[in-house]
């Protein structure tokens, strides 16, 4: 999973803050396969209607980016963000799939303590020693509170215009954010029907009883379990771990390693791929159209 090493082998190896702007540019954009986001700020596309937004949870009040298409209904997803959090390239993310008919928010994971973007890109969160600004907030962030979050995050989905409620909610996560699509498909089952997880960290914790692999039973979605090359050479019974789990909770789950290391989703990320990044978009929208 992604952890402070990682992100330090990456400053080392390939990674300067100037190269990072210059992913952001022309050269990003001609490496980035199609329909990808990068770093660049996009204005609102032809066809879709964005904004921020912020409403009331148990905890306080949750902010985000919500983007969907100008007209009719459409299933709504929550995207939790990588441990960078909420920035251009995960509201790009959005967008894009905001152009297939989804209605996407883009979830602010660190509301708790603080409001909207922190870090413009992964160049900036190792310049800005993001580890040591963000552990604070990521420690508040247990099952408990990602599931009392998503009970909030849906129900005010569910009253959004444009909204289809007679069809299922999708999640999906990278990252940190990955087992909080599983934690959101079991506070939510009723609504929550499509869970997927991008280099997720922590999905099989055996000592936590909240564990995402420990509360299957909870959940009636259909699962993407997306496993970086990397993450499966450091714990390759994971993959078993949780993929038994699912069996034995009747979920069910497309538990795959794919050809990217941690990170391979995410275009500002130092390990983006573009050859596994857009086989983890179309495996996206194949569970999405499958489940909602």
């Amino acid at each position: 999973m992604c952890d402070e090493n990682k992100l330090a082998d990456w400053a080392r190896q390939t990674i300067s803050r100037r190269q990072f702007g210059a992913l952001g540019g022309a050269a990003a954009l001609a490496a980035c396969a199609p329909g990808e986001g990068t770093g660049v700020v996009q204005p609102a596309a032809a066809g879709l209607t964005e904004r921020g937004v912020n409403f009331a949870t148990a905890d306080g009040t949750l902010d985000g980016f919500f983007v969907q298409p100008e007209n009719g209904n459409h299933p709504a997803v929550i995207l939790w963000p990588d441990i960078a959090g909420i920035r251009e390239s995960k509201r790009n993310i959005a967008r894009n799939l905001a152009r297939e008919g989804y209605a996407v928010l883009v979830v602010n994971p660190y509301y708790r303590d603080v409001t909207g973007e922190q870090f413009a890109d992964f160049a900036a969160f190792i310049a800005d020693g993001g580890f040591k600004k963000v552990g604070p907030w990521r420690g508040k962030l247990d099952a408990p509170a990602i599931m009392r979050d998503a009970t909030a995050i849906a129900d005010w989905l569910d009253r959004q215009e444009g909204v289809d409620q007679a069809q299922g909610i999708g999640t999906q996560g990278y990252c940190m954010g990955g087992p909080f699509t599983i934690w959101s498909a079991a506070a939510v089952p009723s609504r929550i029907k499509a869970a997927a997880s991008f280099h997720g960290g922590g999905l099989v914790r055996p000592d936590n009883p909240m564990s995402p692999h420990k509360v299957l039973d909870k959940v009636d979605a259909s699962l993407l379990i997306a496993i970086a090359q990397d993450d499966d050479a450091e714990a390759p019974q994971d993959k078993v771990t949780f993929a038994e789990a699912a069996d034995a909770a009747d979920v069910p789950a497309t538990v795959q390693v794919y050809a990217g290391d941690h990170g391979w989703m995410v275009p500002d990320s130092p390990a983006y791929d573009a050859a596994a990044a857009a086989r983890g978009k179309a495996d996206l929208l194949k569970l999405y159209a499958a489940a909602l």
